[in-house]
């Protein structure tokens, strides 16, 4: 956007774009700040109901919401990071710290990842009934949160990596949402609680493949 404007030095390109006041780093980090807060009180509520409604696909979701909280960190840390000057200690400046978040949050994942994918698969000889209509509630509202938070950082997302990746995980979160949603109602009008943990894996496969990555 506006290539005529990048004439001056790196450290100086947010307040080229967003005028003398710079206001672009302050308004993402406000994002990043009540996107991370809104999720983890989402991530609570999903955790509770998901037991109580007995659906894996709740907690795989939360499991899924969680992984993109533990990425809005990582990108806030890295777009914070990036803005130091190196030294001589840190060359290259502070990026490298956040790759080193991304792998430690990236190998608790697959932690959990396990053990939800180990309690899905033991449902599948249980048949545990799961509260539909709760699945469906509760999912629909991690629709809007997931692109609430996205529409957060759909301003920046062309002009920082950072935050460009921020927009993108919350976008699929809110389809992974979408997911159970309509896993929810399956179960609602055909009775087969088996598609529960069947979500439920398919949400630890998409987990595990984006972690990996």
């Amino acid at each position: 956007m506006s290539g005529h404007h990048h004439h001056g030095h790196s450290s100086h390109s947010h307040h080229d774009r967003h005028g003398p006041h710079g206001h672009m780093p302050t308004d993402f980090s406000r994002a990043f700040a009540f996107g991370i807060a809104l999720n983890i009180i989402y991530i609570i509520v999903e955790v509770t109901y998901g037991i109580l409604a007995g659906s894996m696909a709740l907690l795989a979701d939360a499991g899924h919401n969680l992984s993109d909280v533990l990425g809005l960190a990582v990108a806030w840390a890295g777009a914070e990071l990036s803005k130091r000057p190196p030294s001589k200690q840190f060359t290259y400046g502070f990026g490298g710290s956040s790759i080193l978040a991304a792998l430690l949050n990236g190998l608790l994942l697959l932690v959990a990842c396990g053990a939800i994918a180990w309690e899905a698969i033991g449902r599948f000889s249980t048949q545990s009934d799961v509260a539909s209509t709760t699945v469906i509630i509760v999912a629909s509202i991690g629709i809007v949160i997931n692109f609430a938070t996205a529409m957060l950082f759909i301003r920046g997302q062309k002009e920082d990596i950072n935050v460009r990746g921020a927009f993108l995980h919350m976008m699929a979160d809110a389809g992974v949402s979408a997911g159970v949603v309509i896993g929810g109602v399956a179960i609602y009008f055909t009775g087969f609680n088996w598609i529960d943990p069947l979500v439920s894996l398919a949400i630890v496969a998409l987990i595990f493949w984006s972690t990996w990555g």
